[in-house]
């Protein structure tokens, strides 16, 4: 059977393969353990929960607008002017099946065959599949370790050509942790307003930042930058509802307009529980999410400094999210195996530790390491990955 271009032509997403993978060993009875999943390990908020449940025995289990209920929407809204200063009416937001799915609307409203879209690399590894899917042209502009995996203003304006459309950022970043600075963010605005590129800017790790960072949405430095901006964000990572698919946009009304016309001809609106539940999120407290940030903070404290002693291994210290981002390039070149991918492959089934290689996040010479699992268990794993480098070592 002949299938069509958009789905062949593009790459299965390699952090739900691991993943996968990784559950498939477990179940067969090996002792696993698990760094490429990237969602919280603890559970959602108990009031999340009771929320969701109350609505559900109030009867609230029928259909609600495309775009999200008009309660989601106004909780969304109080948190931007709250966490932000940003004024969105409601016409301003749309509520998706997570933020995967608001990114997928957008790219399918703005782009027309042929545009393009740069991509600082590394990269989340659905940023270009999206794009091509939406006949869009990936430009994928490498951003190096120097720099803090980090786009310079001098990098965006070399890639930018009269096809550019839009240009990616992701503040806290996956897969590196790295954060932009309000200045930094600045000087790319003014080149983005210049050329007329809309700035997708995926603030879903927002609430997981560290030490002395803070976090600045580019839509907050000025009403100009505000109108070329559309914001990605979710409740998925701040409050462990990975499971519950909820996300939303906020931008331009004419964009979230389309996009909202787009979601009723494909998924229509998010579950009504989940919605009920993410409202509860947004206007109940944060204690909870509090705690599993302090949990998250601390566990980056010891899992850089363990991952940082491994031989070969070197790394940039993040300040948001909860990944550790190493280049492996000299432990990889000191093992018999060719490049990252394999001696992953090999990681996986000599030692049982379930990684992410770079590849798909634009960045060979680099893994993923999720820390959002137990201390126990992600100090257990970087002993293994130590044990396996230095028994490949030099073979």
């Amino acid at each position: 059977m002949k299938l069509s271009p958009r789905v062949t032509g593009i790459t299965p997403s390699s952090t739900l393969a691991i993943t996968a993978k990784a559950k498939e060993l477990k179940a067969a009875g090996h002792d696993v353990i698990g760094l490429g999943a990237g969602e919280p390990d603890f559970n959602t908020p108990a009031h999340i929960i009771t929320a969701a449940a109350e609505s559900m025995d109030a009867g609230h289990t029928k259909y609600t607008p495309a775009g999200g209920m008009p309660e989601l929407k106004k909780a969304v809204s109080a948190k931007f002017l709250s966490d932000q200063g940003l004024e969105y009416s409601a016409e301003e937001i749309i509520v998706t099946n997570g933020a995967k799915h608001a990114l997928a609307l957008l790219f399918q409203t703005i782009l027309n065959e042929g545009d393009e879209v740069i991509i600082p690399s590394p990269y989340w590894v659905s940023y270009p599949e999206q794009v091509k899917i939406a006949g869009g042209q990936p430009v994928v502009v490498k951003a190096g370790e120097e720099n803090e995996f980090k786009l310079s203003p001098e990098e965006l304006e070399a890639a930018v050509t009269e096809k550019t459309r839009a240009v990616i950022l992701n503040s806290p970043g996956n897969p590196t942790g790295v954060m932009y600075s309000a200045e930094e963010l600045k000087e790319i605005g003014e080149i983005c307003l210049k050329h007329g590129l809309l700035i997708v800017s995926d603030e879903i790790y927002e609430k997981l930042i560290y030490g002395e960072a803070r976090h600045t949405s580019i839509a907050s430095l000025s009403d100009a930058l505000k109108e070329q901006t559309v914001i990605i964000n979710g409740v998925s990572k701040s409050h462990s509802m990975t499971g519950w698919r909820i996300g939303y946009a906020a931008g331009n009304k004419l964009i979230i307009k389309a996009m909202t016309t787009l979601a009723s001809h494909t998924t229509s609106n998010p579950a009504v529980m989940a919605q009920y539940g993410a409202a509860a999120a947004y206007s109940g407290s944060d204690e909870a999410v509090e705690e599993m940030r302090k949990a998250f903070e601390e566990r980056l404290e010891k899992g850089y400094r363990a991952v940082s002693d491994i031989p070969g291994f070197s790394c940039v210290k993040p300040q948001g999210a909860f990944y550790l981002f190493p280049n492996v390039s000299e432990a990889v070149k000191n093992s018999p195996y060719e490049t990252t991918d394999e001696w992953v492959a090999a990681l996986l089934e000599q030692e049982k530790v379930a990684v992410v290689p770079g590849s798909g996040f634009g960045s060979p010479d680099n893994i993923r390491l999720s820390y959002a699992t137990a201390y126990e268990q992600f100090s257990e794993a970087a002993a293994r990955i130590r044990r396996f480098v230095d028994k490949n070592a030099a073979k």
